[in-house]
């Protein structure tokens, strides 16, 4: 009886234990009151952030579209490893790296772990203007930093080994990133003494992105087959353009939350003006591509249409919050034209299987550019970051200021993924065998087959019904046929 007393005790205990900190933080809530608009503006941060994050799947989809059969799978298990390291290392120090510290810092020094940082307006001070709560900035800067790293590998696709993923997923996400892009928007010096201004990233995060994958790419060679003894390319096509066509959907989609979501607040409304301008630059960038692809080809190829819609993306993520609504067209419309141009003579040299380099690297620096000359004066000084642009004030000094930030930010990024890339090459190695590439990677490196009824013989194959095998006989009636396509 007595025992059982004791075991009520220590039962009434735990319970406490458990329920205590609960009723604390929520008579602490209740004792301090939040204003509305920090719930207001953090729930919009963290739909933002979510939209972002989604934008995952988009590039899943985009690189399984344009690979083989044979290299589907290892998309899946790549995206998912890169994702899950960026958020770790992103929230011990990359975020404190990129937004912590004093205005004009070369290396943030506060929040690491989202800890011991004190008032968030002091140690975050570049975004002291919203009072969303910190950690959902944390999450909205987060999805950044993963957008960014999955934006590498897309010149890499089919021939790289996947522990290369894991070693430089680690090195870029808790320093090559918060460090290249906080000078841009973290507060850093680029934004802060030289006035670059970049709204939501086509210089953080789309040319960081696109100069590690130029990085690797060189380090790493084309794909078996791409290029003839002569060196003329040859299209290696991939294996399901639909799949590559929902990945530009959900992108679209995921802008939504990249734009306007750098607002980071929801009560002014301006989010609703850069939803538009986003919007309209990704229409032209459509058309812009299309023409311009049919009038080099006179084809309208699938892949020019889809990636100018990015391509303008990537190139008004910049402007998209100093610019109006007519500019956004104009730059949308070049990033298309730049799109089909851009990978026709890239491809000539080098082996980019989805058009990284251009949609992500050459319609970056075009977006940041075209801040030098559409910014509104008005929008400058309201987003408190550099001056007009030259069609407004006659002035080249903001095209010039956002010139250097092109060029300190590619170089930097170029050249320190590249000393990574080639220490890992010189250790680990970069390049799966020859053998292995043949194979696909899905069964070189994962030991299974993203579509395991084309590859497999059916004999093999235990309650599927598999498709016909090149080289097999399907027997219908009296007629045997050979499958040879």
């Amino acid at each position: 009886m007595r025992r059982s007393h004791g075991l009520l005790a220590l039962s009434a205990v735990l319970a406490l234990s458990l329920i205590a900190p609960a009723a604390a933080s929520a008579d602490m809530w209740q004792a301090k009151g939040v204003p509305e608009s920090v719930g207001i503006n953090t729930l919009w941060v963290l739909i933002a952030a979510v939209l972002v994050i989604f934008m995952q799947v988009g590039f899943m989809f985009l690189e399984i579209g344009f690979s083989r059969g044979k290299n589907a799978g290892t998309v899946v298990a790549k995206i998912f490893t890169n994702f899950s390291i960026a958020a770790i290392l992103y929230w011990a120090v990359g975020f404190a790296f990129a937004f912590g510290g004093s205005l004009g810092h070369v290396i943030g020094t506060e929040g690491f772990f989202l800890r011991d940082f004190g008032n968030p307006t002091d140690a975050f001070p570049i975004m002291g203007f919203s009072d969303a709560t910190i950690e959902a900035k944390w999450l909205f800067q987060f999805s950044f930093c993963a957008v960014s790293l999955a934006i590498v590998w897309g010149t890499t696709l089919e021939r790289i080994k996947f522990g290369v993923y894991v070693i430089y997923a680690v090195i870029f996400s808790a320093l090559i990133y918060p460090i290249f892009s906080g000078w841009v928007f973290g507060g850093g010096w680029l934004q802060v003494k030289t006035g670059m201004q970049d709204f939501a990233g086509s210089t953080a995060v789309h040319l960081i992105g696109a100069a590690g994958g130029l990085a690797v790419l060189l380090l790493l060679g084309a794909r078996k087959g791409k290029y003839g003894p002569d060196g003329t390319p040859r299209a290696i096509p991939g294996h399901n353009m639909p799949l590559f066509g929902l990945s530009v959907g959900i992108l679209l989609i995921g802008w939504f939350g990249f734009n306007p979501g750098s607002t980071l607040n929801a009560l002014d409304t301006r989010f609703a003006e850069i939803a538009l301008v986003t919007l309209l630059a990704a229409g032209a960038g459509a058309l812009g591509s299309l023409a311009t692809s049919w009038s080099i080809t006179k084809t309208i190829d699938i892949g020019m249409v889809g990636n100018g819609v990015i391509g303008a993306l990537v190139a008004i993520t910049a402007p998209s919050g100093y610019v109006v609504p007519w500019a956004g067209v104009v730059i949308g419309l070049i990033a298309g034209v730049i799109v089909p141009i851009g990978v026709y003579a890239i491809d000539k040299k080098l082996d980019d299987p989805v058009g990284a380099l251009t949609a992500h690297g050459l319609c970056g620096i075009w977006g940041t550019l075209s801040c030098g000359l559409f910014t509104l004066p008005a929008l400058a000084e309201f987003n408190t970051v550099g001056k007009g642009g030259l069609l407004y004030t006659g002035s080249f000094v903001q095209l010039g200021h956002q010139a250097l930030g092109v060029a300190v930010v590619g170089v930097g990024v170029f050249v320190t993924s590249y000393l990574v890339f080639w220490l890992i090459k010189k250790t680990y190695g970069l390049r799966v065998t020859a053998e292995e590439e043949m194979q696909g990677l899905d069964i070189s490196e994962h030991g299974m087959y993203g579509y395991p009824e084309q590859f497999i013989p059916a004999s093999e194959l235990v309650g599927y019904g598999a498709a016909p095998q090149y080289g097999a006989t399907i027997s219908t009636g009296a007629a045997t046929t050979e499958v040879t396509a």
